[in-house]
């Protein structure tokens, strides 16, 4: 098998884009037009009042994943592009993204978000590693997978913010 050969039989892989501000549709859709495979990571949220459809924020607000070819290195008509600033690059050089990362970003993306179930004033247990089960009390969530809550730490009261997905409910003690 010539060198040729074998540059050729290596699958695409995902490089980083990043885009002028507040471009990444627009350099998205122009980068498609010229047959390239992109990823943009945008969260699906709410319907804001005044627009005409669902509400998308970036996930990575200034940048895209382009997928290309290995042996391809004329990088020249994707930094042409409208809405493109640059390939991010280490040494000069494009360094590829894991497919396994993008698979993640996708997934995670796709699952429903956790939903806040405390009340402000909820006695709660937080059960990440490290804590030992250590309670504290809810005070009010921060977005759709963070809340903020109230830590006794050698009597002071401190406000942490924590993954929901690390609190549990108390039950009402009967005394």
């Amino acid at each position: 098998m010539s060198q040729a050969d074998s540059l050729s039989s290596k699958p695409p892989r995902w490089y980083l884009i990043q885009t002028k501000p507040r471009q990444e549709g627009r350099a998205e859709e122009h980068l498609q037009r010229q047959q390239f495979e992109c990823y943009r990571p945008v969260k699906h949220g709410e319907k804001k009042r005044g627009s005409r459809g669902p509400a998308e924020e970036e996930l990575f607000p200034g940048y895209l994943f382009i997928r290309m070819d290995q042996t391809n290195d004329n990088w020249y008509p994707i930094r042409s592009t409208r809405g493109v600033a640059r390939i991010v690059t280490f040494g000069g050089m494009p360094v590829p993204v894991k497919d396994e990362l993008i698979e993640q970003i996708r997934e995670r993306l796709q699952a429903p978000p956790a939903k806040v179930a405390f009340q402000e004033g909820d006695a709660v247990r937080i059960t990440a590693e490290g804590f030992n089960d250590v309670e504290a009390i809810f005070l009010a969530a921060d977005g759709d997978e963070r809340a903020v809550i109230l830590l006794n730490l050698l009597q002071r009261e401190q406000k942490v913010t924590l993954p929901v997905s690390s609190l549990t409910r108390l039950e009402a003690r009967v005394s």
